[in-house]
């Protein structure tokens, strides 16, 4: 008879399901993920891949295998402790997702602890439906340390058992993440539209005009977007209903964007864009803008809100005198112009 040795707990294994009466496929699908994980360990990569588990029938889950920087990284000493600690340890859950128009825009989900204590096992069933689970956690360490923790594991499930395994790789996304709560935190983003806001504008200009002035840069032009009529949404379906048409438009410029351009909102209905190149090219895509807008009808509790903007363009190379403020004056001066002209246009060079 011969005895596959693969299928035995290597050493300093304190996982379950080999040392368990399991199924051989159970157990030959988990000693192939554990070499693999170990392999790349050993070749110090900077993620870390893992491998859980948990039985359908109960509301438990244990790892069967954790790299060593995992466990030292939660004060750790036994892979069996790393449920509990990583438990312990979770401050919140935020899952991103895309939203609405043409999956432009990405939603921010977060579970506190007690939310996700309540939630674990709903969670643990929808990775299963969808065969793959992402989130990043905040963590809390011994130290005190905050952490952000990036979770994209594959599940597998194995009905003979009734056990699911959930592959994964932690990544370690403190930097980012630190980065975007601080960001929110001195108001990047618009908290309406989720589009940078006016500040951010006025720092993209006076670092595109010194790249302009330097000569690394050829050119750029500033649009200055106003919805007509706005004032009347707001009057006729409440403001709610303006909210609404507000976040949509940002939507639809922000998926109709080229993907060096800038979209934000300057205040109230008026938005800006930042875009490389002068001439044509900018007008064109104004155009695009304003046609997306025009098009598109508005749906909100059964109401259909038809809209228009006007656009205003300025260059650099136009203005004498280069600067953030007589810039946005000539673009607003062509957006005036727009209106006067009937509106639902763009007025360039």
């Amino acid at each position: 008879m011969t005895i596959d040795s693969s299928l035995h707990p290597p050493e300093n294994y304190s996982g379950r399901i080999l040392s368990s009466k399991y199924s051989k496929n159970l157990k030959q699908r988990v000693s192939e993920l554990i070499s693999s994980s170990r392999s790349i360990e050993l070749t110090g990569s900077p993620v870390s891949h893992y491998l859980a588990a948990w039985n359908e029938n109960e509301n438990v889950i244990w790892y069967e295998y954790v790299p060593h920087k995992v466990a030292t990284l939660l004060g750790c000493q036994e892979n069996q402790n790393i449920a509990v600690a990583l438990r312990n340890a979770v401050l919140d859950r935020r899952v991103y997702k895309y939203v609405d128009f043409q999956e432009s825009r990405i939603a921010e989900e977060v579970l506190n602890k007690q939310e996700l204590s309540g939630q674990r096992q709903d969670l643990r069933e929808q990775g299963k439906e969808k065969g793959r689970i992402e989130a990043v956690y905040k963590i809390i360490l011994p130290d005190n340390r905050v952490a952000w923790l990036k979770d994209q594991a594959k599940i597998e499930s194995f009905k003979q058992d009734q056990i699911c395994l959930s592959f994964g790789v932690l990544t370690d996304v403190s930097k980012e993440m630190e980065q975007k709560d601080l960001l929110e935190r001195i108001g990047y983003f618009d908290q309406l539209t989720r589009l940078p806001n006016r500040s951010i504008m006025d720092r993209l200009l006076d670092v595109k005009i010194a790249e302009f002035k330097r000569g690394h840069i050829k050119d750029f032009s500033l649009l200055m977007i106003d919805a007509d009529f706005f004032k009347s949404v707001n009057d006729t379906y409440g403001h709610l209903t303006g909210d609404f048409v507000l976040q949509s438009m940002a939507e639809i410029m922000s998926a109709t964007k080229r993907k060096d351009d800038e979209i934000g909102r300057y205040g109230g209905e008026e938005f800006y864009g930042l875009c490389q190149g002068v001439g044509k090219n900018v007008l064109l895509f104004a155009e695009r803008l304003r046609k997306a807008i025009s098009n598109h009808d508005f749906i909100y509790r059964d109401q259909t809100i038809k809209l228009t903007i006007s656009i205003g363009v300025a260059s650099a190379h136009e203005v004498e005198n280069l600067s953030r403020e007589s810039l946005i004056q000539l673009a607003d001066e062509r957006l005036y112009k727009a209106k006067e002209n009937g509106r639902n246009q763009v007025i360039g060079e």
